[in-house]
């Protein structure tokens, strides 16, 4: 199972991982690990100080290639549970950017699943970040993760 989400609105990740938690009663018993990432805005890029980031997205095509990741790491490993929410829109200096939360039975499967999921949204999912630096001038970011394709 999954749950992805994309969300215009800040989001504080520590209460959807209780809330997520809470309403998944069919997990109950069932999970002995929860790996989790989560990624917040910094206020500098390239060595220069950033006061804000647009993210666009391309809807429709990027929930389906995150879907696609999901399911990679669920055919990979074995997971209960897969929660996935990332920012689009205005973004400001220590906003959450993704939640990345995976339930399982064995840490191994939630750790390795986490890393591999959120490296791939970071090379593969079709987001694009436009910055606004200190300075008032706007850049586009050019230079994304390669990501993590370590096979387990």
């Amino acid at each position: 199972m999954s749950t992805i989400k994309l969300s215009g609105e800040i989001f504080d990740p520590w209460q959807e991982l209780a809330d997520f938690q809470t309403q998944a009663v069919d997990m109950a018993g069932k999970y002995g690990a929860t790996g989790v990432f989560v990624g917040t805005m910094r206020d500098f890029n390239q060595g220069d100080e950033v006061r804000g980031m647009y993210l666009e997205h391309y809807p429709g095509m990027t929930e389906k290639q995150l879907q696609r990741i999901v399911e990679q790491a669920q055919s990979q490993w074995q997971l209960l549970e897969v929660l996935l929410i990332h920012r689009i829109g205005q973004v400001s200096p220590n906003d959450t950017l993704v939640l990345v939360a995976v339930w399982s039975a064995h840490r191994g499967d939630a750790f390795d699943a986490s890393r591999f999921i959120m490296e791939n949204l970071k090379s593969q999912a079709p987001f694009w970040k436009r910055e606004t630096l200190e300075s008032g001038q706007i850049r586009w970011v050019e230079k994304n993760s390669d990501g993590y394709l370590k096979q387990p």
